[in-house]
């Protein structure tokens, strides 16, 4: 069932019939935002609007919309080979994508394993800890410890290790057992405003020597942590608390597992987080920005040491029992080749930190507009967190949100918490808008 458009002239499907992820069906339903094109830093709306585009689409497109190499590559790729196995077969592409994620890793991080999507990452990065310790004669480490407010995608792995109450709710009784959580560095009243990271809560890692008591090391697989909280409205980490957490599973040894979805590919600058702040994980999980949102693709970064512990029996058995029908597609790898290119020949993650000083006035500007308790950044990424209203929790964020749409700039609400993290290729002026109209939403909300 379609609907005529007579601004766009372009017939309008119905709406009934997606039941839509991580959305208020019925409230979208009832005023839909409907993207229809997108080009550079902008969408286009249904009726034709320009909308900036704040939010990387989903931290994802951070070469920017409609890149004209990407969908050559693509195009190219699915005429030549459109689908290849990947179970006791290959094709060369993959093996190239590998070799140009390990030349741009963290040290030590060079063997790739493809999945489809963050949440397929995280589940494997589970495994590889199971299968690590276990090659190693030590199968009683399988427990797994998470932190509170942290997202790691939505396989039952991910949201055992995750920390975001809603997500674990309906599930709770199916989740992996063996599962603790650090608290959340999430700290207003000590951090509020602070610019980077924040200078209070470092003895909060401290919990994980207390956990580690609690339940013996040898019972230990691994701690997995978001570098910086995405999707629970950029929390970042103390200062020294990532580095805390390497020395103490260091100590003991734990495998430490960094999700870098939302942050790798330029988002913090370097081309990921673990070298930007100088800690580097055992396993590091990614998807999104890997292909700039084009293809859904995912990748674990593995050390060699925990790659190798692995490789272990007679050679013609399968070494790990894991994988993916899409793992490492061509097509997608085509994708990914072709945003590497352009991630290095535009400079885009040294833009980063070229930008992020100007980044970081700009959002710290609306610090005292009404309502507004929080401002926290890094890179080019952002959230601003506003108190709730009367109506309750999230009311105010979604007005918000709402309002800047229609005025033609895209963020993300999360709660009462508006993020921001637009393409890498975003100019002054961009930033200027997002900023203004950010603003402006926030003083007719109220």
């Amino acid at each position: 069932m379609v609907d005529f458009n007579a601004t766009t002239g372009q017939d309008t499907p119905s709406l009934e019939h997606y039941w839509m992820p991580f959305t208020a069906n019925r409230q979208f339903k009832a005023s839909p935002r409907l993207l229809a094109s997108a080009e550079g830093m902008f969408y286009k709306d249904v009726d034709g609007n320009p909308v900036l585009d704040s939010t990387a689409g989903l931290w994802c497109c951070n070469a920017g919309h409609g890149r004209k190499k990407i969908s050559e590559a693509v195009s190219h790729q699915i005429r030549e080979l459109d689908y290849a196995p990947s179970f006791q077969m290959g094709h060369p592409l993959a093996f190239e994508l590998a070799s140009r994620l390990a030349d741009i890793a963290p040290a030590g991080l060079n063997r790739i394993f493809f999945t489809n999507s963050g949440s397929e990452s995280v589940d494997t990065a589970l495994k590889m800890a199971l299968a690590y310790h276990r090659a190693n004669g030590q199968p009683t480490r399988t427990r797994f410890i998470g932190r509170e407010l942290g997202y790691h995608g939505v396989g039952f792995g991910g949201i055992s290790v995750g920390g975001i109450g809603n997500n674990r709710r309906t599930f709770s009784q199916q989740l992996l057992q063996g599962v603790d959580h650090l608290p959340h560095t999430l700290d207003i009243a000590n951090n509020a405003f602070s610019r980077g990271f924040p200078a209070h809560g470092l003895e909060k890692a401290e919990v994980l020597e207390q956990l580690i008591t609690l339940h013996g090391a040898e019972n230990i697989a691994a701690v997995i942590v978001e570098p910086m909280s995405g999707s629970a409205g950029v929390i970042l980490p103390p200062q020294g608390y990532l580095k805390r957490l390497r020395d103490i599973t260091k100590k003991h040894g734990i495998l430490l597992i960094f999700d870098e979805v939302i942050t790798g590919f330029g988002r913090v600058g370097d081309a990921f987080a673990s070298q930007r702040w100088g800690v580097v994980p055992d396993l590091m999980t990614t998807a999104k920005a890997l292909n700039n949102g084009a293809i859904p693709m995912g990748a674990v970064f593995v050390s060699q040491d925990v790659h190798d512990a692995c490789m272990t029996g007679p050679e013609e058995l399968i070494e790990f029992f894991h994988g993916y029908t899409y793992s490492g597609h061509p097509v997608a790898a085509a994708a990914a080749l072709a945003t590497l290119d352009i991630y290095q020949e535009e400079k885009l993650f040294e833009r980063t930190k070229e930008l992020e000083g100007y980044w970081e006035d700009a959002v710290h500007s609306l610090r005292d507009l009404p309502n507004v308790i929080d401002i926290r950044n890094t890179g080019l990424v952002a959230g601003v967190q506003l108190s709730p209203n009367d109506e309750g929790p999230g009311r105010r964020g979604y007005k918000v949100f709402e309002r800047c749409f229609r005025n033609g700039t895209l963020v993300r609400v999360t709660g009462d918490i508006i993020a921001m993290s637009p393409p890498l290729i975003v100019e002054k002026q961009h930033i200027d808008q997002i900023v203004n109209t950010l603003g402006d939403a926030i003083r007719a909300v109220g």
